[in-house]
């Protein structure tokens, strides 16, 4: 069975309503090769998981009105289409899509956890919405991860089961934190809560490195390779140290759903290699590779 472990929900069912998406005028393009994924539709999101049997989808919850960067202070709004709403809406929104296609998707909901309702609005994705993990972006909410906030939400989340994916590494976003997407801060989550399943996004590209540090020691700590695939020496320098280290058995297949698809994804693992032709570097083993898209996600987050 093939999951999706990262695939983000569209906020327009038809492309009427696509059209009225906001301008994207603070940041660069999300990957060298495209424009932006702007105006994506329940049906081009539908198309697109053919490929696969199961995906997991969500979006990323705005930050709460008058929530302010603990050292900045005040930022200007994260213009990106994966903030573009409080969290109540946008878990009703993935809840419907998942509605929709209960035997293709699961729901992760997504809150801010510096929003006075974060807890309760968990326990209302639980229970009312059928939601059934937690996606956050520290670098896009503006949050810091090893913060009191972060460690309550992380804690009802242990309690509860709800396995977390978060965006690790780089944004084009001009207004989103790095520092906070970095998977060294990652390290304490894990240590603080053992027993938390834990999905660092993209590797946390260009960290690799550091990611593979943290998900070798933890064992309930996974890293996905979404996004990774079109910037060629990135993904192989990645998958030949994720080799070297022993950690291809904790990545996970997922796209980054509109930024690029789960077929042009599982497709690119076979060709991590091709730039190497003329050269004796070492080879990523392929064999290896095709396991991370037959891995049962599922069951390594609990979902199963």
């Amino acid at each position: 069975m093939i999951v999706d472990v990262h695939s983000h929900a569209p906020r327009f069912q038809t492309q009427d309503e696509a059209r009225r998406a906001l301008p994207a005028t603070d940041r660069a393009p999300m990957r060298p090769d495209r424009p932006d994924p702007e105006g994506v539709t329940w049906d081009d999101y539908l198309q697109a998981m053919h490929f696969v049997d199961r995906a997991v989808v969500f979006n990323i919850a705005a930050a709460p009105p008058g929530h302010e960067h603990p050292v900045l202070g005040p930022l200007p709004p994260s213009r990106s289409w994966v903030t573009a709403s409080g969290a109540r809406e946008v878990n009703d929104n993935t809840a419907a899509l998942v509605r929709a296609h209960p035997d293709k998707l699961i729901g992760f909901m997504s809150v801010h956890p510096s929003d006075p309702q974060a807890l309760d609005e968990v326990e209302r994705a639980v229970r009312d919405l059928g939601l059934r993990g937690i996606k956050l972006g520290p670098n896009y909410q503006n949050f810091d991860p090893v913060g009191e906030d972060a460690f309550r939400l992380y804690a009802r989340a242990q309690e509860l089961g709800l396995p977390i994916l978060f965006h690790q590494g780089t944004s084009p976003v001009r207004y989103a934190d790095l520092d906070y997407a970095h998977p060294r801060h990652m390290d304490r989550v894990a240590t603080k809560f053992p027993e938390l399943r834990i999905v660092l996004a993209h590797m946390a590209h260009p960290w690799q490195t550091d990611c593979i540090a943290v998900i070798r020691k933890h064992p309930h700590v996974w890293a996905d390779i979404s996004a990774l695939h079109y910037r060629p020496w990135s993904y192989y320098t990645c998958l030949r140290l994720a080799t070297e280290w022993s950690v291809l058995p904790k990545l996970l297949f997922g796209s980054d759903f509109p930024v690029a698809t789960p077929q042009e994804t599982a497709e690119a693992l076979p060709h991590v290699n091709d730039i190497l032709e003329g050269t004796r570097l070492p080879r990523v083993p392929l064999d290896e590779l095709q396991k991370i898209v037959e891995r049962d996600a599922l069951a390594v987050l609990g979902l199963a």
